[in-house]
């Protein structure tokens, strides 16, 4: 997730961070410093503290979230205002790497209470991670815009920039602006792993120019694991899973102790059918597991099942989750339910397996609206409400009750109404889909998918469904291929990319 002190603060800050003193002899130190040019040290923009050592801790914590170690991120930034309690950007960082939503909740509020003091480009990126949370992601690029024009020097302004774009599918003008980043600072680690995933999951797609960027920054960072996750990822979305492994095994031998590279390559071994191989690797990772990680692997996990070929005993697994949770210890169980109460509703509603539904989504929505009263904000709780509408709906249309169906797509279009995000009615849209497509109107389900989230895997090959049921076989079977090839994890893919393997052959003009 992304979130009075006085002028005579800044006054101050020139002249400790000018004279170098305490904070130049801790950075060198610490012997992860020598990542620091390629991270930390590319900045370009005010960050203001009167702290040496909030700003020491500031600046590691932006090193490892750089690098993907979101946890050790975290404990930085959190010293970061343990040393300086006025540091409002660091408290939007903490938001920025939150392990649950009351964490990011309570420091975007202070970040935002402690912005006064704080640079123009800490307070624009404040307002932008604001507008996000509100839904209003015109806003939010507005922000952006405004934040490069008033620091277009700064390669991290250039970033905030291009993940709002990305947030909007508006993927090549986000290229454009990390390709701005990389012009200011070639060597920016995170700018190349930034560029290749857009390459990787954006589209268009382009998987020979995301290998390019995810070897560069393999390059500037040869002993980091999440280099050789990243190149991984390109890998992978080449179809060279054997070589995807190959970068997961390296990354996790470089660092034992970060179990996500233990679960990608679980996530390989899973694509390659080596199931056993694979559930072994989510146990390791569950089982070396900081934070929320012990409970949020466990879905991976279950999605073995379903990739075998047996949905039922992946909601089992998924079920005994939601039971055991409260008690793992994890400091987001919430959101550790609601990630497996919503692959059983998805798993369960695809196979028609009614009293797993139905059980799914009566947990699921009481659980949706105890996060919407933790958030305290009305897009959130709008948003909150559309899922359970979209669910509701989703089976009703399912179960051929189309009339309870349509009146849900309804709702979610009332529900995000207000919301000023272009985005917004991608769920609307593929509820109505699903009516369509149930109902045998192939053209108007297909031209519903359309305007849904083809990102996701799952909705694609609904698309691809309707597009052939419309007699575009053609069409249809470049989608049922594109599915196929996604070899990414995620429930909805797991209970289709067999059939969209086997249609991507057999749907021939």
């Amino acid at each position: 997730m992304q979130y009075l002190r006085h002028a005579s603060v800044r006054a101050v800050l020139a002249v400790v961070f000018a004279s170098g003193g305490w904070y130049a002899g801790a950075r060198a130190q610490d012997p992860r410093s020598a990542l620091d040019p390629i991270t930390s040290a590319v900045m370009q923009h005010p960050i203001t503290t009167s702290s040496a050592a909030a700003r020491d801790h500031f600046l590691r914590g932006q090193r490892e979230l750089d690098l993907t170690r979101f946890i050790d991120a975290n404990a930085h930034f959190k010293q970061a205002v343990a040393a300086d309690p006025d540091f409002a950007f660091a408290y939007l960082s903490i938001a920025n790497t939150a392990n649950s939503l009351a964490e990011f909740k309570s420091n975007l509020a202070l970040a935002e209470q402690h912005a006064g003091g704080a640079s123009e480009a800490e307070r624009l990126q404040i307002q932008m991670v604001r507008k996000g949370f509100d839904q209003d992601l015109a806003g939010q690029l507005a922000l952006g815009q405004q934040l490069v024009q008033k620091y277009p020097d700064s390669p991290r302004a250039w970033l905030a920039l291009a993940g709002v774009q990305i947030g909007l599918n508006r993927n090549e003008e986000a290229r454009a602006s990390i390709a701005k980043a990389l012009a200011l600072a070639p060597r920016m680690f995170v700018a190349h792993t930034t560029l290749g995933f857009s390459y990787v999951f954006g589209e268009p797609r382009d998987f020979t120019k995301a290998l390019e960027h995810m070897q560069q920054a393999e390059n500037l960072a040869p002993d980091e694991p999440g280099a050789h996750m990243s190149l991984g990822d390109a890998y992978r979305a080449r179809r060279n899973l054997e070589k995807a492994r190959e970068e997961y095994a390296r990354g996790h031998e470089l660092n034992p102790r970060d179990a996500v590279l233990l679960v990608k390559r679980g996530h390989a071994n899973s694509l390659l059918g080596n199931y056993a191989a694979a559930r072994a690797d989510y146990d390791s990772a569950i089982a070396v597991g900081r934070a929320n990680e012990k409970a949020a692997y466990v879905p991976f996990r279950a999605n073995v099942s379903v990739f075998a070929g047996e949905p039922a005993a992946a909601i089992d697994e998924l079920n005994r989750l939601v039971a055991s949770v409260d008690g793992m210890g994890v400091p987001d169980p919430k959101a550790a339910k609601l990630a497996a109460l919503g692959s059983v509703a998805v798993i369960a509603i695809h196979t028609r397996n009614q009293p797993a539904v139905e059980q799914a989504l009566k947990q699921l929505a009481p659980v949706l609206m105890q996060q919407a009263d933790e958030a305290g904000n009305p897009a959130f709780r709008r948003g909150q409400e559309a899922i359970i509408a979209y669910f509701e709906g989703w089976w009703a249309a399912r179960r051929g009750d189309y009339a309870a169906a349509q009146r849900q797509a309804e709702r979610i279009s009332q529900l995000l109404a207000p919301d000023k995000n272009p985005r917004k009615l991608e769920p609307m849209h593929q509820l109505e889909g699903f009516i369509a497509l149930y109902q045998g109107k192939y053209g108007e389900a297909a031209a519903h998918f359309r305007q849904g989230n083809l990102l996701d895997p799952y909705i694609k090959y609904q698309l691809a469904v309707a597009t052939e049921g419309a007699g575009d076989v053609a069409q249809a079977k470049q989608l049922y291929r594109e599915v196929a090839e996604y070899n990414f994890n995620a429930v909805g893919f797991a209970l289709v990319r067999r059939d969209a393997q086997q249609k991507a052959v057999a749907s021939t003009p």
